[in-house]
């Protein structure tokens, strides 16, 4: 799986409950840029309109080649999701403080295909917890470290 784009600080400002695998609805020039790197789904999150789970504010940068052709380059990109999920998403995304975000896109057997996690909000107190917790790992590597140094 080559991975094309990531969402850099999803795992910072988010808790994933659930994670789901999506294809991608789109166009030929979108395919080549994408196969070039050209994305970004910093921006970008999912939603569930009319049934049909869609990709907001995702960019894909304009295939140079495309000329008149070419896309827009945020436009809304229709995910593939079996009906079973979808619905399962309706309910768990219409409770407050739930949300979708999309965390890499990537081919996988030469489709193109978007990793979409359930996720909550972290509150403040919850990030300061997280960097405590990485700080105090960090002081017994360091700690470790040392004492083999001397022994």
């Amino acid at each position: 799986m080559k991975t094309i784009c990531s969402h850099p600080t999803a795992h910072r400002d988010y808790i994933f409950e659930e994670k789901y695998e999506a294809g991608l609805v789109l166009k030929g020039s979108e395919v080549k840029s994408l196969r070039n790197g050209n994305a970004s789904v910093k921006e970008s999150f999912a939603l569930i309109r009319e049934g049909e789970a869609r990709l907001v504010n995702c960019y894909i940068a304009p295939y140079d080649a495309a000329n008149t052709l070419n896309h827009d380059p945020t436009r809304e990109r229709k995910l593939l999701l079996n009906s079973h999920e979808i619905r399962k998403l309706i309910g768990k995304t219409s409770i407050r403080g739930y949300t979708l975000v999309p965390l890499r896109i990537y081919f996988k057997n030469g489709i193109a295909k978007l990793e979409l996690a359930l996720a909550k909000g972290k509150k403040t107190r919850d990030k300061r917890e997280d960097i405590k917790r990485r700080e105090a790992q960090r002081d017994m590597q360091k700690a470790v470290r040392r004492s083999l140094k001397r022994s």
